[in-house]
């Protein structure tokens, strides 16, 4: 069985479409079908059924993904094993991550991380707190940024807090305040991130009892904060994804404080990748050092 095969196979499954895993592999798509065609003759079912959407698995193709990602994590970790043997550090991480960390911290991070490590790729996939988990616990990715308390399997590196703020356009009666009044919020029309990501803005409104009045959900911070700005609701976000970026908004400081937790987590320290174990503990010594 080749792994090139398993490559091929999991980009489709990732990217749902032979054209565009073709693309990303540098293959033609006839060599993508062959490829696939050929994996499903050696396991002797079909794995994949094609249609105008793209294509999807089969049933006996979603039990067989989860073992073809073990094999192909436990075959990355062999070649970085092989290259730390040499003396060379090489491999790719694979991380998790949302918006607010991709643009603040892991730029920095990264840069800093590849001027000891140069040989060490980085692959980013963004998507929300629930897709994290779901990406760590089956393997897809190696490594992803959480708020906290997240699943108690994992194994977690608290990294900083992060206080929650209430945004409002800057024409609302409110915006001058010297604090947002909680029970406020439930007269408010309020806009809240979409299901997944939407933890932080839940434990405040749920530690307050509040019932918000929700008029809109959006997936994309910024989007929240572009809907407050033209005033259709107010928001609460964390204060890393408004720092530093011109926004024409109010951001005012809860009646009573409240903070996200935010860290990086593993399936398993134990049997993390070479590469990995190196980029969680450079992730540790950077929040050391900015602090």
């Amino acid at each position: 069985m080749s792994i090139s095969k398993y490559e091929v196979f999991l980009k489709v499954v990732e990217l749902g479409s032979l054209t565009r895993a073709a693309e990303v592999l540098g293959f033609t798509q006839s060599g993508i079908s062959h490829a696939i065609s050929s994996l499903e003759t050696e396991f002797g079912f079909t794995l994949l059924v094609r249609n105008r959407a793209g294509v999807k698995l089969t049933v006996n193709g979603e039990q067989v993904v989860q073992p073809i990602r073990e094999i192909m994590k436990w075959n990355e970790q062999l070649k970085q094993q092989i290259a730390d043997i040499h003396g060379l550090e090489t491999g790719t991480v694979t991380i998790g991550t949302f918006t607010s960390v991709s643009v603040h911290w892991l730029p920095g991070m990264i840069k800093q991380f590849r001027k000891e490590y140069p040989y060490i790729e980085f692959k980013l996939m963004e998507g929300g707190y629930l897709e994290i988990e779901q990406w760590i616990e089956a393997g897809v990715i190696d490594c992803g940024f959480l708020s906290l308390p997240t699943r108690e399997k994992f194994e977690v590196f608290p990294l900083k807090r992060d206080r929650m703020l209430a945004i409002l356009s800057k024409e609302h009666p409110l915006s001058r305040a010297p604090y947002m009044p909680l029970a406020q919020i439930a007269y408010e029309d309020f806009i809240i991130p979409k299901a997944g990501s939407d933890y932080d803005v839940r434990r405040v409104l749920d530690k307050a009892a509040i019932k918000p009045n929700i008029k809109f959900s959006a997936g994309d911070d910024y989007a929240i904060i572009a809907m407050v700005e033209n005033g259709l609701g107010i928001s609460i976000l964390p204060e890393l994804v408004i720092q530093r970026q011109n926004h024409n908004v109010a951001t005012l400081e809860l009646e009573e404080r409240s903070f996200r937790s935010l860290g990086i987590a593993v399936q398993s320290l134990k049997y993390a990748s070479p590469a990995t174990k190196r980029f969680l503990k450079h992730v540790q010594s950077w929040f050391k050092e900015v602090e």
